[in-house]
């Protein structure tokens, strides 16, 4: 599969121009999240997906060469008010049930930053809204994506392997994005950290993201598109080619105009391990 894209790098605006500015820009697949990136609905709100919707959209982006590999949906997910988490529950939950109009086989997140200074209780929490999440996936036949992030509770790959044996359910898969992994304590040793999230976290694997890092002239650790910093990216993609070839790898933190030459980038270096190329 090819490099896709988050579709809301493009600004928030009709589906409709949405997927004709995506397949302009030369991708083929790319990870949409309803709220941020379309304005035609309220997506925001409860109860607006259909099957007809859905396929509407997805049946638009594909007049244009483009398929959502990824559906997202980033919320907090252990949430201490239990009416507000069941809102949000029932989101993800109206985001699973719709994936496959889609043509998503997945759908994507990140559990949240904790507000306390206590986890106890906020891991419980997050044990059981996974766990509820991944019931619902089961019963649609899509997998629940979880993303490591540091400053979330699951934040390090170790974190995410530790919620993934708490749930134990065969319908997560795991988001890898070795950029969200790294501090300004372990950049230094960034081969081990990409090294223990595959380790870890590898068998897992159903999509992966893109971003680079780099220090700043007053040491503070930057983002930046794929191939603008100093992160071993022949390190990542060696190993993801190895353990998950042709997982789809989402481009993050680009503007319309990086797009092209940060794709570019992580084709030309994931060509060289893929496989079967």
């Amino acid at each position: 599969m090819s490099v896709g894209v988050l579709a809301h790098l493009f600004g928030k605006q009709p589906y409709e121009k949405l997927a004709t500015q995506v397949g302009a820009y030369g991708f083929t697949n790319i990870q949409l999240a309803l709220w941020k990136a379309i304005d035609n609905y309220p997506f925001s709100e409860q109860r607006v997906l259909s099957p007809a919707l859905a396929k509407k959209i997805a049946d638009e982006f594909a007049k244009h060469g483009v398929s959502i590999s990824v559906l997202a949906c980033y919320l907090h997910l252990f949430e201490r008010d239990a009416e507000a988490r069941e809102v949000t529950l029932e989101r993800y939950k109206e985001c699973i049930r719709h994936a496959r109009f889609f043509g998503a086989p997945m759908v994507a997140t990140e559990v949240g930053k904790p507000t306390s200074p206590s986890h106890k209780e906020d891991w419980k929490i997050l044990v059981r809204s996974v766990a509820d999440l991944a019931k619902e996936a089961e019963k649609w036949g899509v997998f629940l994506g979880l993303e490591a992030a540091n400053g979330h509770l699951a934040g390090t790959a170790s974190q995410l392997k530790a919620l993934i044996d708490d749930v134990k359910s065969s319908h997560i898969g795991v988001v890898i994005d070795p950029g969200n992994l790294m501090t300004k304590e372990n950049f230094s040793s960034q081969d081990d950290v990409i090294a223990e999230a595959f380790d870890l976290l590898g068998d897992r694997i159903i999509a992966a993201h893109a971003k680079d890092r780099k220090f700043s002239e007053t040491g503070e650790l930057l983002v930046f598109p794929a191939g603008q910093g100093e992160m071993n990216y022949d390190k990542y993609l060696n190993l993801l080619e190895k353990t998950k070839p042709d997982v789809p790898i989402i481009l993050e933190e680009c503007r319309p105009e990086e797009m092209g030459k940060s794709k570019r980038y992580i084709e030309s270096i994931r060509q060289r391990y893929a496989p079967f190329s």
